[in-house]
């Protein structure tokens, strides 16, 4: 029985050291900051900070952006510069109904019938001025 036993701790331990891979190495802490952290935000916390770090358009400098020729597409919104290069509907800088990427479509978006919903997963790149 003593045999037994002496086996049964010997066979634990060797299962216990498998397990646990043998590394006693451990983890480093996180020390990542809040800012670092991924929050999904609101379209007015979005906006705000394209205020405090994006670029500020004149219309003239905003319709450079047209779509065309290589160029990306942006599009103003009540104040706020979206890029809508990858959307497929702005393809070459129209959108339909004949609106153009590079201006001020505050009124456009409004009116359409999906309104500024759309705008709300879209690249801010900065303001309008």
């Amino acid at each position: 029985m003593k045999k037994f036993k002496g086996l049964l701790v010997l066979s634990m331990t060797a299962f216990v050291l498998a397990a646990c891979g043998g590394d006693t190495t451990t983890e480093e802490p996180d020390t990542s900051t809040p800012e670092e952290t991924t929050e999904e935000n609101t379209t007015e916390e979005t906006e705000a900070s394209a205020v405090e770090e994006g670029q500020v358009f004149t219309l003239e400098e905003l319709s450079e952006y047209n779509g065309q020729d290589g160029n990306p597409a942006y599009v103003a919104v009540d104040g706020v510069v979206y890029d809508v290069s990858d959307i497929g509907a702005w393809e070459g800088g129209e959108h339909f109904g004949g609106v153009m990427a590079g201006a001020d479509n505050t009124e456009e978006i409004s009116a359409s019938p999906h309104g500024s919903s759309v705008l709300e997963n879209l690249p801010i790149v900065g303001t309008l001025e």
